[in-house]
């Protein structure tokens, strides 16, 4: 194809335009991190990623809050919603919350799977899940009814399991399993097991650092949560003795995030390692005194850790 002299102007005129542009945007950018200053970004994975809740602050407050003071506490304090225990007064815990402009992220509720139970869960549970369509609200099981591990109750569980998660389905409502020491699902590994099993895409888990720390080692937490992959939608943390302590009985198993020896930064490390984006929940269970002074300063520790630099976890396994 042949140009004529003004065609050949043109072009020539239209790609030092375009070489101009290329040129100035290569100088404005930023300089390009080395290794080593990417490796210590900060620990906050982006905006909107693990929005911070609180779990049972009401349970051993001082001040004994209603629900509506609880809310405005939580707004104030920096939080950005709620967990709620059982299945009574949900509506109210839901309207209190959007008046502060808070979310409920978690309902805890129990599930038996012992063979002679003649009532596995709350049945108040089918009225529930229509208040919770539209929400990021999820069911939160704690499972008891055998001994704990035991895998001889498995297939009761799943045969439970999927008739909640299809009561669950069409109000969008996710299931997640909520490890607790004692219960029939008692480690983080029994939650996985029995997720992977019940196979439902609204079936989950839920990592729980006070409950792990009594039957496992921090040390092998990328690998643990690194094979739990997408089924992993929630995550509770609190402040707390080393693993080796905790299970030794020293020191306060639950405390505010700003005391005890466990390695928090190097936790959410692995957590943004494996890729989690979801809610992270405080848990207060057995804190006492005026519930918004552990919040507070809860809160405070959490900003702080969010904000410092942390080099990046390298030792998570792929499964």
């Amino acid at each position: 194809m042949h140009m004529n002299l003004r065609e050949l102007v043109k072009s020539s005129m239209a790609a030092a335009w375009v070489v101009t542009f290329v040129l100035a945007a290569v100088a404005l950018a930023p300089p390009a991190l080395s290794a080593a200053e990417a490796a210590s970004q900060p620990v906050s994975v982006g905006q909107g990623t693990w929005p911070f809740f609180a779990l049972c602050m009401d349970t051993h407050d001082a001040r004994k809050r209603t629900l509506a003071q609880q809310a405005e506490m939580l707004k104030e304090l920096g939080y950005s919603g709620a967990g709620h225990l059982w299945l009574d007064k949900v509506t109210e815990r839901i309207e209190t919350l959007d008046a502060a402009g808070l979310k409920l992220y978690q309902i805890y509720m129990r599930l038996n799977v012992a063979p002679g139970a003649s009532q596995p869960y709350d049945p108040k549970l089918k009225q529930v899940l229509p208040l919770l369509k539209g929400r990021p609200t999820m069911l939160a099981l704690l499972v008891s009814g055998g001994k704990a591990s035991d895998q001889a109750g498995d297939a009761r569980a799943v045969e439970l399991l999927r008739e909640i998660a299809g009561l669950a389905q069409p109000f969008g409502v996710r299931v997640v399993l909520y490890p607790h020491v004692g219960n029939w699902l008692e480690k983080f590994g029994d939650a996985i097991r029995v997720a992977d099993k019940v196979d439902r895409p609204n079936v989950g888990v839920m990592f729980n650092l006070c409950h792990f720390l009594k039957t496992g080692d921090e040390k092998d937490l990328p690998t643990v949560l690194a094979k739990a992959g997408p089924r992993l939608m929630a995550v509770s943390i609190n402040g707390s003795p080393t693993g080796a302590e905790v299970r030794a009985g020293k020191g306060s198993w639950i405390t505010p995030l700003d005391e005890g020896g466990f390695d928090m930064a190097g936790l959410l490390r692995t957590l943004q390692a494996v890729g989690y984006k979801g809610p992270v929940g405080l848990q207060c269970y057995g804190i006492s005194g005026d519930a918004r002074e552990h919040l507070a300063r809860s809160m405070a520790a959490w900003r702080k850790l969010r904000a410092k630099r942390q080099p990046a976890v390298t030792n998570v396994p792929d499964f």
